[in-house]
């Protein structure tokens, strides 16, 4: 399988150089910021570049290998790329908030995962006996569909 070309023009384009607002920058990542206009992060194009073709091989050698890649993209405009692109790909996505500790304290996650399922069980069946309407209310609050 061959990987697609693309230029550097085709990058500024495409606006892959728009990075996140400087308050929510990682330190780590000062050598691949170009600059700073109007307080957000300008990325490095020159340094991408390359980076992103090695992140290409990595990406096809995993897949080729019957892997499983994880696509994640939490900014509106490339969630619904992201996730049909995903979905063509039968692989992983999170298109949504990124909940931290989501791969290396998936224990905790987890439970959070079964709580929420457990209360929509509780709002579907209308399970609510034995609780104040007080409780009741803040378990609506906590539910996944109020969250979304």
């Amino acid at each position: 399988m061959t990987l697609p070309t693309f230029t550097l023009r085709q990058m500024v384009e495409a606006g892959v150089h728009f990075g996140h607002h400087a308050r929510r920058w990682n330190p780590q990542m000062a050598p691949y910021i170009y600059g700073k206009k109007d307080n957000i992060h300008i990325i490095d194009l020159q340094k991408t570049y390359p980076m992103l073709y090695n992140a290409l091989n990595a990406a096809r050698d995993v897949a080729a290998n019957g892997g499983k890649v994880l696509f994640v993209a939490t900014k509106r405009q490339a969630q619904d790329i992201v996730k049909e692109s995903a979905e063509r790909c039968g692989q992983y996505y999170v298109n949504y908030r990124w909940l931290g500790g989501m791969l290396t304290n998936w224990k905790t996650v987890y439970k959070s995962i079964s709580r929420l399922n457990k209360l929509n069980e509780m709002e579907e069946k209308n399970a609510y006996e034995g609780y104040t309407k007080k409780e009741i209310l803040n378990l609506k609050k906590k539910s996944v569909r109020n969250w979304l």
